[in-house]
């Protein structure tokens, strides 16, 4: 999982200036779906909703803070995630697999910070290295990073050091990962923190000597550095022999931050990383099986990352789920088979001190920017870009999300809305 990546910098998605060779051979030799979204508009929620199955009006994690106390909200000690699930043992008795899966997460985490019950090592996860905090994580040569539940320091960086570049470090230990884990189920997250701000890359690469800004110059670089990554996973899982036994996804937690013009960050789509509509939430998303997923293939079926844990306890043979989640297993839609695109998929954020939701069902799209502000409707076979409102024209889609946002949601103590306000 990239880092604030947008859909429209990869190759595979129609960028033509910032290299990503494997990504787009990823794509070749598997399923690019073009409606995928992400968990929420920023990074902790969304992270929140991928690993717990729960949309945004459910999961613990509903924003970057509380908007109670400015503090990190942690997952509780009641939020079970996909590790767990996927590790056991108390789900193990429902693999089809007995031995659980060894658990590996490398990059950044951000839902739970040191001394809460929200750690990797505490959800399911046997290995964890990388930043806890979101905000610690805009650096990229930090002077430390956590080892499970201990602080490691990174010598090469104190001082204003600049020898030990965080992602590379994350790479370095998914293909550890990889070689000690070859003869068992694994489940590894690497989530390096490329190309999220600050743009700093060890080196330009291809783009030392273009015109661009020196910002643009950089955010190239770590989008292709995070390619060189996907490359050298999949290089090791080809050489561990586990290259058709093994399935890949590759996504982005949110939309773009920034829109350099030479890239097209986020295309055609409206805003960006922070909002509800598309420009903040849809996000790449790629799928790779040889053998169980067509090589090649194109799918619009809409899904989000509240789909991932029941997808993969599916795919792993888990009988029992939490009763909680919102998610449903598209297992079927990535074997290329029909599922029902029109089910409802729901974002809600709390950016600007205002509470705004999105649904979409279907080809449509809602928008509403408090509780009590009309909805504005968008047709997205028609209009990507989120331009014309057609909520008049389409009443009864109007009735039917308001029906749904009725019910959607249960409010949370570190999220209060002021109803009075909204």
């Amino acid at each position: 999982m990239a880092d604030d990546l947008g859909v429209y910098d990869l190759g595979c998605y129609g960028q033509k200036l910032i290299r990503t060779p494997n990504i787009d051979r990823l794509a070749a030799e598997g399923t690019r779906f073009t409606d995928c979204y992400a968990g929420a508009t920023v990074c902790a929620p969304s992270r929140s909703v991928l690993m717990t199955g729960q949309h945004t009006g459910h999961t613990t994690v509903r924003s970057n803070a509380s908007l109670r106390t400015g503090r990190r909200v942690s997952l509780t000690t009641d939020d079970v995630t996909v590790a767990e699930i996927l590790k056991g043992p108390e789900w193990r008795d429902a693999f089809d697999d007995e031995r659980g899966y060894s658990t590996a997460i490398f990059g950044k985490w951000g839902l739970g910070e040191p001394g809460t019950p929200g750690l990797p090592n505490d959800h399911g996860f046997d290995e964890w290295f990388g930043f806890l905090n979101q905000q610690h994580a805009h650096g990229h040569f930090p002077d430390y990073l956590w080892r499970n539940k201990t602080k490691e320091t990174l010598k090469g960086n104190l001082g204003g050091g600049r020898r030990e570049y965080a992602s590379d470090l994350f790479a370095r230990e998914a293909l550890y990962f990889i070689e000690r884990h070859m003869y068992e189920p694994f489940f590894l997250y690497f989530t390096p923190t490329v190309p999220h701000a600050r743009f700093e890359a060890p080196t330009l690469g291809p783009y030392a000597n273009e015109s661009w800004p020196e910002e643009a110059k950089n955010y190239a670089a770590m989008v292709t550095r995070m390619d060189t990554y996907v490359g050298r996973i999949m290089a090791k899982l080809k050489e561990t022999g586990l290259d058709e036994n093994t399935i890949v996804f590759f996504t982005s937690d949110n939309g773009g931050i920034f829109e350099f013009k030479p890239f097209g960050t986020n295309g055609p789509l409206r805003a960006k990383k922070g909002s509800i509509y598309e420009g903040g939430i849809r996000v790449p998303m790629i799928v790779r099986w040889p053998g169980r997923i067509k090589p090649g293939a194109l799918s619009s079926f809409p899904w989000s990352f509240c789909d991932v844990l029941p997808t993969l306890a599916d795919l792993a043979g888990a009988r029992g789920l939490p009763k909680n989640i919102d998610g449903i297993s598209v297992a079927p839609a990535l074997m290329g088979k029909a599922q029902n695109a029109e089910r409802p998929l729901y974002w809600e954020s709390y950016e600007d001190g205002e509470f705004h939701q999105a649904v979409r069902m279907g080809r449509w799209k809602g928008v509403r920017h408090g509780l009590t502000r009309p909805l504005e409707v968008y047709d997205l076979q028609t209009d990507i870009s989120e331009t014309k409102d057609v909520a008049i024209a389409h009443k009864d889609v109007v009735t039917r999300m308001e029906e749904y946002l009725r019910n959607c949601r249960t409010d949370a103590t570190e999220y209060p809305i002021d109803r009075k306000a909204n």
